[in-house]
């Protein structure tokens, strides 16, 4: 899952196991879906395959200018943006409990993780809480995946199903109590990840959500 820790927003989701074809297909659609911009900071755990699937979804040809000197010309290369910053969270564990948590860097310059976390409302830390607290709601959401339980998916593509909905109606028709603002007025006005992102207004009914069509 693609998370924008500061709307809530879940902006890309791959259900399939994590496996190097999925996360380079999350890493695509993440890319397609914010129209190929570069994020003031993108973060994740140590899975590996995320840096090279980021490398190859942001990646541009850089053609080295010729030389005017003989022989053959240097070939092009896939660089990535200057400004493109990612880091990861480094867990040390001691009998399976994590007893340090620090920053390691992939690409980018420090300079510019310090900056992003100086500018970001929620978080002054390199971290991944956003998304598993993400994960901690959905189970919350959709019962089949409550621990324990008779409720679990016996069938993948209603499993599937039922995870693209509960994740998807989150973003258009959940109010988070920490999204809410304060209006002029003084009363408490109710936000959704989609309205704190931009996307839309108001607070869609399920009704409206599931009415609109998915192809414009």
């Amino acid at each position: 899952m693609a998370f924008d820790s500061e709307s809530r927003l879940v902006v890309s989701l791959v259900v399939d196991k994590r496996t190097e074809a999925a996360t380079h297909e999350l890493v695509r659609d993440f890319h397609r879906r914010t129209g190929g911009r570069v994020m003031r900071l993108m973060t994740s755990d140590e899975y590996p395959v995320y840096m090279s699937a980021i490398r190859v979804a942001y990646g541009q040809v850089v053609k080295p200018p010729p030389t005017g000197r003989p022989g053959r010309p240097r070939g092009s290369r896939r660089g990535l943006p200057t400004d493109l910053t990612y880091a990861t969270v480094h867990k040390v564990r001691e009998n399976n409990r994590v007893v340090k948590v620090s920053m390691r860097l992939i690409f980018g310059t420090l300079a510019a993780v310090m900056l992003a976390l100086l500018k970001s409302t929620v978080s002054h830390a390199v971290n991944t809480c956003f998304v598993e607290r993400h994960n901690g709601t959905d189970r919350n959401r959709c019962s089949r995946k409550i621990r324990k339980s008779q409720a679990f998916s016996k069938d993948w593509d209603v499993h599937r199903a039922a995870t693209m909905y509960s994740y998807f109606s989150y973003n258009f028709c959940w109010s988070p109590r920490t999204l809410r603002q304060r209006t002029a007025a003084g009363r408490w006005q109710a936000r959704t990840p989609a309205m704190a992102a931009g996307l839309t207004d108001h607070v869609w009914p399920i009704a409206e959500w599931l009415a609109f069509p998915a192809v414009q």
